[in-house]
């Protein structure tokens, strides 16, 4: 039996679902290859319990852990309305092709459109083609205002 929840931070069983779902991802070559630092493992679930306009899905099959969508609202200035970035997601190895992808991004789009949401975005890397051929098939697609202008690009300078 498979469930898809908003995840409770307060519930130690979702917690340690979501460092380790997490830390998965974190090891994966999609993820960089590299485990979560003691620090993001101690006190994740605290700083997301801190920020109302953060929240996690968990996929589970059975009572293990199996997806996990970290979800955070944005704001959309040229449409003043609030949007809705899955800023991590993961599915296990063994749960892929279940379709578990696919039920996170409806729940975190359920949760948008309560919330009023223009939009949902995501970053997939270029070479993910699995997620990519995920994430196409629930409707996302690269963003452009103008054709002539090209996709718009992610873009990062750390500052830690």
């Amino acid at each position: 039996m498979e469930k898809i929840v908003i995840a409770d931070l307060d519930d130690p069983l979702h917690a340690e679902a979501i460092i380790s779902l997490l830390n998965a991802y974190a090891k994966d070559e999609m993820g960089g290859g590299q485990e979560l630092s003691d620090y993001t493992k101690l006190n994740l679930v605290s700083e997301l319990k801190k920020r109302a306009y953060a929240f996690a899905v968990l996929a589970f099959c059975e009572e293990s852990p199996a997806g996990l969508a970290i979800c955070i609202e944005g704001f959309s200035s040229f449409a003043c309305k609030p949007l809705l970035n899955i800023h991590d997601m993961v599915v296990l190895p063994q749960f892929r092709g279940q379709k578990y992808s696919q039920k996170l991004l409806a729940k975190a789009e359920e949760v948008a459109k309560q919330r009023n949401c223009c939009k949902l975005t995501l970053e997939v890397l270029e070479g993910n083609m699995v997620a990519r051929n995920a994430y196409r098939s629930f409707g996302f697609e690269g963003y452009e205002l103008d054709p002539q202008m090209g996709k718009a690009l992610f873009w990062q300078k750390k500052l830690v």
